[in-house]
């Protein structure tokens, strides 16, 4: 009996995290489709969608694919992150070449100043994959993009 109890809590939890992100995200509005971006903010048991124009500075991140369960978002590359809702949305940074980021406790990472401590170039952003020579890669299978990555600091 207590097992179920808890089962039963679980499930609620569940439905309300469901409820939570439909209403954050617009509930029935339009569904998000790969290439759209947004913001995502917010404690990570508690993220906040919302969408945002990808030239915005708020933009973090851009929808990759929309899938039925996270188990499903592309392997191969670097890790997506997913933001569950109504359906999965398996996400990539917004990096823009030429411009840096910082982590953001609530963001994950946000647009910040070169001179910002601790922040990150973005030197290549290539649709496909490339070599970054010795700089941090992440590259991603779906859509196929590579950032090539560097300490804002570094004259690379």
């Amino acid at each position: 009996m207590r097992k179920l109890g808890w089962w039963a809590l679980g499930a609620a939890v569940v439905v309300l995290a469901g409820g939570y992100a439909l209403t954050t995200s617009g509930g029935a509005g339009p569904r998000p489709v790969p290439g759209d971006c947004a913001n995502i903010s917010g404690q990570s048991d508690r993220p906040r969608y919302e969408v945002a124009d990808c030239a915005a500075a708020q933009a973090n991140v851009k929808v990759a694919k929309v899938v039925d369960q996270v188990g499903q978002c592309p392997g191969g590359g670097a890790p997506y992150s997913t933001y569950s809702g109504p359906v999965t949305l398996c996400l990539i940074p917004n990096f823009v070449e030429g411009s840096c980021y910082r982590q953001d406790a609530e963001a994950g990472v946000r647009k910040a100043d070169c001179a910002a401590t601790e922040a990150i170039r973005v030197v290549k952003a290539d649709p496909g994959t490339t070599a970054c020579g010795s700089g941090r890669t992440l590259t991603y299978p779906e859509p196929a993009v590579t950032f090539c990555l560097s300490r804002a600091g570094d004259p690379r």
